[in-house]
């Protein structure tokens, strides 16, 4: 399992586009990955489900990757979080 913490940035924290974006990029993987904020952590399947976590400007979320190409899909993720978020 790879994992790794991410403090938004933006403005206007995890909205509907980069949500949109990022479950572009993850349902293309073979693996499996969770956000969490806090006490709350989903399983990434969809965008409300990023989006139901909240997080704004200043919040730190960590992402948790689990499967055959997690190496591949932590690395995308984070890249993603670095140029969008």
């Amino acid at each position: 399992m790879k994992s790794f913490e991410y403090t938004i940035k933006d403005v206007h924290g995890i909205h509907a586009r980069p949500a949109t974006e990022l479950f572009k990029l993850v349902k293309g993987t073979q693996s499996t990955v969770k956000v969490a904020k806090g006490d709350k952590e989903i399983t990434f399947k969809g965008v409300m489900g990023i989006m139901a976590l909240g997080a704004k400007q200043g919040d730190t979320v960590k992402f948790s990757v689990e499967g055959p190409d997690e190496d591949a899909t932590c690395a995308a993720v984070e890249e993603f979080m670095k140029a969008n978020l």
